[in-house]
């Protein structure tokens, strides 16, 4: 029997237990019923954050940008293309640092575009500056 996994509601938030053999094949929340994976990064909130962090057994890798910033706006398509490529190995998501000041200060985002990888509940890489599809998937490959 394959080892299950949590992995959090991108609606919902409820955490699901799900067996890592059924990852990729259309998994679904069991409280709304939602996809859990949509090749998309989530948007996440101050809120949310803790929940989608602390609480996915998968890595989950971190966009924390800004509207006014070009280098993200730059990087927006290739993020979102790292997200099909990554999932369901890896949750992305999407932090504004505008909507989410206190987030970013708490963990010390300087710059923007800022990556973080986070797996446990704990950050285990950082990187910042504007990356192209390929180097992305190349920065996190190692640690699925």
């Amino acid at each position: 029997m394959a080892e299950s996994v949590h992995v959090v509601c991108p609606e919902c938030e409820a955490v699901n237990r799900v067996p890592s053999d059924r990852l990729g094949s259309g998994a679904k929340c069991g409280k709304c019923h939602t996809p859990l994976f949509s090749g998309r990064p989530l948007a996440l909130t101050e809120s949310g954050f803790a929940r989608h962090i602390g609480r996915n057994d998968l890595p989950v890798v971190v966009d924390f940008w800004a509207p006014w910033c070009g280098p993200c706006r730059m990087m927006a398509p290739a993020f979102e293309e790292a997200a099909r490529r990554l999932e369901p190995r890896a949750r992305l998501v999407k932090v504004n640092t505008e909507e989410a000041q206190g987030l970013a200060a708490q963990l010390g985002i300087r710059s923007i575009p800022t990556l973080a990888l986070f797996r446990g509940g704990r950050e285990i890489a950082r990187t910042a500056g504007a990356m192209d599809v390929a180097r992305l998937v190349a920065w996190v490959q190692p640690y699925l």
